[in-house]
């Protein structure tokens, strides 16, 4: 009986994931960024990207800008970002870029902030909340305060966010909201990880609640959340390599497809991402725990 139901949910596992590669490649086939950039597929559309000051976020700037996107970036680091929108604008010249100081944590900023965005530049396209922190310890080792720090910033940093984008998103009737969440959201991870992959999984299952509001009321407001693997940034410089680790020109180069591509849902890079993510959710939990 046991082996019955083993073999029956490997062919589920299988089959779901031949399913889901066809359907994202098929969708994803036609993003070759070259193509992008040479279309200048953003060009007179606005994208407000939190947390650009490094990382991920700016490398999501500078590609963004390549397709031709107006920029409003923000971040605690304003020296950070002044720099970035230099870099961008010699390559970039007849984008424009707005920038502006922002605490997540401070949740009236985020509704301030993102409503100065609107005003200077009218109608605001997309909205990337990707700000967050990757700190964690294991719980219950008196270590709650840096929890607590990861949870509130990951997730209701994160809420604010989503909120005051989807304010503007429903007065314009128009929208693209973008989640950046992680492959650890796929399940419960061990040790300093535990935290942080709870407060991702919570950002995700927040999208596809406004997700489904929107189809529901049939608004023309995209929702899209986006699983990045392993991404080799300043953050993590120095740590031991990971499988499947590529460099953040790669990684939001990757990231940036995906958000253009529209699909709901994006491990990225796909592969493996697509498949290990599928994966992840039936292992036995100790083979999760080799991932975190």
């Amino acid at each position: 009986m046991k082996n019955s139901r083993f073999h029956t949910l490997q062919k589920e596992l299988l089959d779901g994931v031949q399913t889901k590669l066809a359907e994202t490649k098929s969708v994803l086939q036609n993003q070759d960024l070259t193509k992008l950039i040479q279309g200048k597929t953003g060009k007179d559309k606005t994208v407000v990207i939190t947390g650009a000051s490094s990382g991920i976020g700016a490398g999501m700037a500078r590609t963004f800008a390549k397709l031709g996107y107006n920029l409003a970036i923000c971040a605690r680091r304003t020296d950070r970002l002044q720099a970035l929108k230099t870099e961008i604008l010699a390559e970039n010249p007849d984008i424009r870029i707005e920038l502006a100081e922002l605490d997540v944590s401070d949740y009236e900023a985020v509704f301030t902030t993102f409503k100065a965005f609107q005003q200077q530049f009218d109608c605001i396209d997309r909205i990337i909340v990707n700000a967050g922190v990757g700190e964690g310890r294991r719980v219950g080792t008196g270590r709650f305060h840096i929890n607590q720090r990861t949870a509130e910033i990951n997730f209701i940093s994160a809420l604010a966010q989503c909120e005051a984008a989807m304010e503007i998103f429903r007065e314009q009737n128009s929208g693209h909201l973008v989640v950046i969440s992680s492959m650890s959201a796929m399940r419960g991870m061990p040790k300093h990880l535990t935290v942080y992959a709870a407060s991702k999984a919570g950002l995700a299952h927040l999208a596809e609640g406004i997700r489904a509001e929107m189809i529901a009321d049939n608004l023309p407001i995209k929702i899209t959340t986006i699983y990045p693997g392993y991404i080799r940034t300043e953050i993590n410089e120095g740590a031991p390599k990971l499988p499947f680790e590529v460099d953040e020109a790669t990684g939001s180069n990757a990231l940036v497809a995906a958000i253009e591509s529209g699909v709901d849902e994006a491990c990225v890079p796909t592969l493996p991402w697509l498949l290990l993510g599928k994966a992840m959710k039936h292992l036995p939990l100790h083979l999760v725990n080799k991932l975190g």
